[in-house]
């Protein structure tokens, strides 16, 4: 039976196209209300898009459990070999806004949802294992370099090399997205990493300092710099449409996930900081361990409904799964709710997407607010009421594992020599596969001849210090590119 086309009181239309005027010729009517309820909803449809991670692409899928880490995390969705979870994942690209290229060279977010019986989990991840800075006060001004001049509008390679070659805690990551790497050919085909360090522990209170690899099942393939650009201009939604496609044809992309784990003792012994984002841990002496499998087999029946409003935040966690000491996760947890409640309002984990399956949500503090559709609670106070049974479970806390002292005091990580240490063995790593370290020389070269003089001498001096050949090699052809008078 066909619906019947109504306004959005329920009221039925006969005419849709039809509005109340004066006369045969005259003005409209305001008591035309079918009219105003159209142009009113028009007018507010659109909702704040994400300062960061705006042009995204989502679907569902199923976690399934395919080997024991209960020695390493007590989650009641990882207890057993076989179990399997709904996941929501949704993937993205960093800086660009809405309507941006999916084939731009920019980190790949790679957010994942887990609507497990513990309440929602969200791994809130990107495509690369490290990342440009380590202290979370940079955040915005990073993300600011990366997006639009003030004055002119524009994307600014000054504004770009400028805080990098003044941030050189960032040169590893830089070669990372100026390698082929930083333009994965689809969504399907890129890794996803935690990139920070976790704290799982286990039922009896053992705690390990983690770190999470999705490891894609097809294989990671890449676009080269002209590749991605000839694709943004002919096709910007390529990626978006890629997914949608394989997953409706039923060529299901799948990921294997593992874990690298490291103990307290371990981490005091490395020779980086175990909450320093800039560095991976090398799998020699943190050894990959495979805990499960995903994969994507459902589209979204609504873009808008299911990805626009997905809402993913590190700070939605389960027990036995906490933040460590980074100070940049800390921050997320703080920053990503936050972003929620602005887009989506104060009641967003109601939004079918987000809404925990576990069973009803139960806080009886948390009440009201905009959009708030699950019943309320209805009668019940709006605070913890002790006359009323309310049930309490409880679990192994991490309590006195870590012991923190000290005054409160300004901290900034400045970069030294050591933050070269991993970018040089990545030199070197692209040397093993051909072009590589052309294709990064080059990839570099084309970006930053677009800066003025004096930061392209800056990239050449930082580059130098992963090796000369990098350098001479950017500035060879940056010169090529636009010589200089």
């Amino acid at each position: 039976m066909a619906p019947t086309f109504t306004n959005s009181n329920g009221c039925p239309i006969p005419e849709p196209f039809a509005t109340q005027r004066v006369g045969q010729h005259g003005p409209l009517l305001l008591q035309d209300f079918n009219l105003i309820d159209s142009l009113a909803h028009f007018d507010r449809e659109r909702i704040p898009e994400r300062v960061v991670h705006a042009k995204g692409s989502g679907a569902y899928g199923e976690f399934e459990v395919t080997d024991d880490i209960t020695d390493i995390c007590g989650a009641k969705f990882l207890d057993t070999i076989g179990k399997k979870t709904r996941i929501f994942t949704r993937f993205s690209t960093v800086g660009g806004e809405l309507g941006s290229a999916d084939t731009a060279r920019d980190p790949r977010g790679f957010a994942t949802k887990f609507y497990t019986e513990e309440g929602n989990l969200d791994l809130v991840y990107n495509n690369t294992p490290v990342f440009f800075l380590r202290d979370p006060s940079k955040f915005p001004h990073f993300i600011h370099t990366q997006k639009r001049n003030p004055e002119t509008h524009l994307k600014d390679a000054n504004m770009f090399w400028d805080y990098l070659t003044t941030n050189q805690e960032a040169t590893h990551q830089v070669m990372i997205l100026f390698s082929d790497r930083g333009t994965p050919a689809s969504y399907r085909e890129m890794n996803g990493y935690s990139g920070h360090t976790y704290k799982w522990s286990n039922k009896q209170g053992k705690w390990h300092y983690v770190q999470v690899h999705f490891i894609a099942e097809q294989g990671i393939k890449t676009l080269n710099n002209e590749e991605a650009g000839q694709l943004a201009g002919s096709n910007p939604d390529y990626a978006q449409e890629d997914l949608f496609k394989n997953i409706a044809g039923g060529n299901y992309p799948s990921w294997t996930c593992y874990i690298q784990t490291m103990t307290q003792e371990q981490a005091k012994q490395a020779p980086f900081s175990v909450f320093d984002l800039t560095k991976v841990w090398p799998h020699k002496d943190y050894p990959m361990r495979r805990f499960g499998k995903f994969t994507l087999n459902e589209n979204p029946k609504n873009y808008f409904a299911e990805v626009e409003q997905a809402a993913f935040a590190p700070s939605h966690t389960v027990p036995y799964m906490e933040p460590s000491a980074d100070p940049v996760l800390q921050s997320r947890l703080f920053s990503y709710a936050d972003t929620h409640r602005h887009r989506l309002g104060p009641n967003y984990t109601q939004i079918p997407v987000n809404c925990p399956v576990a069973g009803t949500v139960f806080n009886p503090h948390m009440r009201d607010g905009v959009m708030n559709v699950n019943g309320n609670l209805g009668n019940h106070p709006n605070y913890l009421d002790t006359s009323k049974p309310v049930e309490f479970k409880t679990f192994s806390l991490q309590e006195e594992q870590e012991v923190w002292e000290g005054s409160a005091c300004p901290f900034h990580w400045k970069y030294d020599e050591k933050d070269f240490i991993q970018p040089k063995e990545l030199w070197k790593t692209l040397a093993r596969y051909p072009n590589q370290q052309a294709h990064l020389a080059h990839n570099l070269a084309v970006h930053v001849a677009g800066a003025d003089v004096p930061i392209q001498d800056r990239v050449f001096e930082m580059f130098a210090k992963v090796h000369p050949d990098l350098s001479n090699l950017i500035k060879k052809e940056v010169l090529e590119i636009s010589p200089r008078k």
